[in-house]
């Protein structure tokens, strides 16, 4: 789960209220120094990707609905 905040006075401040224990281990990453985090800025998953969808070919037609069974080798032809 991505939650967002920022940084004020050196120490990471969250957006919104999160109940974490005590002891919690999180990871952080910076998303950008300098960048916006307006939702508006932040580009989308297929922005993101938009160079490289619908560039697959010769791959099976059920493929986006059994991708891990391929990549297992389960519906291999």
């Amino acid at each position: 789960m991505t939650y967002r905040g920022h940084v004020e006075d050196g120490a990471i401040v969250l957006d919104e209220p999160l109940d974490l224990p005590n002891g919690a281990v999180v990871r952080i990453e910076v998303a950008g120094v300098g960048q916006s985090m307006d939702p508006k800025s932040v580009r989308s998953l297929a922005e993101s990707l938009a160079g490289v969808i619908g560039k697959a070919e010769g791959v099976p037609t059920d493929w986006s609905e059994n991708h891990d069974g391929y990549l297992r080798q389960e519906h291999a032809q």
